[in-house]
């Protein structure tokens, strides 16, 4: 690995509860502010040391909710200041890329970013290291890059990228086109594209000049990109950001970047992929959860928690603890457990994609205090 990319501006979109991690992940506390590998560290903490050799600690930017700034710093007291941008409310991904996006090209035309979710697992670094070093290589060319994950197994839990011709860019000799973006398939067709080589597991990672960006939000929504444009020109005037985050935010278009910036791209011949060779999960749910801390045994049982007093006979699954209380296991095969002083969750990793529906009930039913 060399130092870092000298044109190159990371974002870590720091947003979103992770509602299927409830009750461990809330609104005042959400996933990326949680140890969720036994390491010491936030998941925040862990994508800030991912990416500082690649772009400096002076140029790592972080998109977050006004209400958990103070964490983020605390978190990342190495970052400047000016490098935190605040949401008034979350409005999806391409609101909160695009608003980085916008800030960071009036103060450097021609810069390249990367987003990168704080919210990730991901190890063998070098790996990480070559394959953005090659995005970068290739945003250079014009092209908007994302990196797609080696399938490991035939997941029906990520969506996936269909690759196409190969690129040829110095410094990104496994540069490709991207043909189409698939949802989350069935197990037969996971299956299916867990046999061809072609389908790489959709991470959320997305390398480009800051320009190119902003020109494919105009491209498919000229509200959107015309709002950006609004906040970016007041954000580095204290007096004016304020009042135009608070009249402009709220009228911007909720919707994911795959949608409004990837897909179309990639119709366009615009959107290229680097094959991602590194361990990645982005912890979608408790099973997951298990599987990264049990490292893929399904006859562990994988416990978290500093003070975690757990008993277990014939067990598996995971346990969560945040309290003191003794939680006994016996004779219970891929079980669930969330133990927090105001609410437990007891399931299996089957129905570990289902807690979301809980968080949902939970809004509709008024009881917001334990969310």
């Amino acid at each position: 690995m060399s130092g870092p990319i000298d044109d190159f501006y990371a974002v870590i979109p720091a947003g979103g509860i992770g509602s299927r991690l409830w009750p461990l992940s809330r609104a005042d506390a959400p996933k990326f502010l949680h140890d969720l590998t036994g390491s010491g560290r936030t998941l925040l903490r862990d994508t800030w040391d991912r990416l500082e050799p690649l772009a400096g600690g002076d140029r790592i930017a972080v998109v977050t909710g006004r209400a958990h700034r103070a964490a983020v710093e605390k978190e990342l007291p190495g970052i400047a200041d000016k490098n935190v941008f605040l949401e008034s409310e979350p409005r999806d991904s391409t609101a909160a890329i695009g608003l980085a996006a916008a800030i960071l090209s009036r103060r450097e035309p021609d810069v390249i970013i990367g987003s990168f979710a704080a919210d990730h697992v991901i190890r063998v670094p070098q790996l990480f290291d070559w394959a953005v070093r090659q995005a970068v290589a290739t945003a250079r060319e014009g092209y908007i890059c994302t990196i797609g994950i080696q399938p490991s197994e035939p997941s029906v839990g990520f969506g996936y990228i269909k690759k196409s011709d190969a690129l040829q860019v110095d410094g990104a000799p496994e540069a490709a086109l991207v043909e189409s973006f698939v949802e989350k398939p069935d197990l037969d067709t996971a299956k299916e594209y867990f046999a061809d080589r072609n389908y790489l597991w959709n991470a959320g990672m997305f390398i480009t000049r800051a320009d190119v960006l902003l020109g494919e939000i105009a491209e498919s929504d000229p509200h959107l990109y015309a709002g950006l444009m609004d906040l970016a020109e007041a954000w580095d005037d204290r007096d004016q950001r304020g009042p135009v985050v608070d009249r402009v935010w709220p009228t911007l278009t909720k919707i994911a970047i795959d949608y409004s910036v990837a897909e179309p791209a990639a119709a366009k011949g615009r959107l290229a992929v680097i094959p991602g060779h590194f361990d990645w999960d982005d912890v979608g749910d408790f099973a997951s959860l298990a599987k990264l801390n049990s490292g893929g045994r399904k006859n562990d049982l994988a416990i978290l928690g500093e003070n975690a007093r757990v008993l277990s006979d014939a067990a598996s699954g995971i346990v969560v603890s945040q309290t003191r209380r003794v939680i006994s296991l016996i004779g219970v095969r891929d079980i669930v457990v969330v133990d927090t002083d105001d609410a437990l969750l007891v399931t299996t990793s089957e129905h570990a994609q289902r807690v979301k529906g809980v968080v949902d009930a939970l809004k509709l039913s008024g009881r917001g205090e334990v969310l």
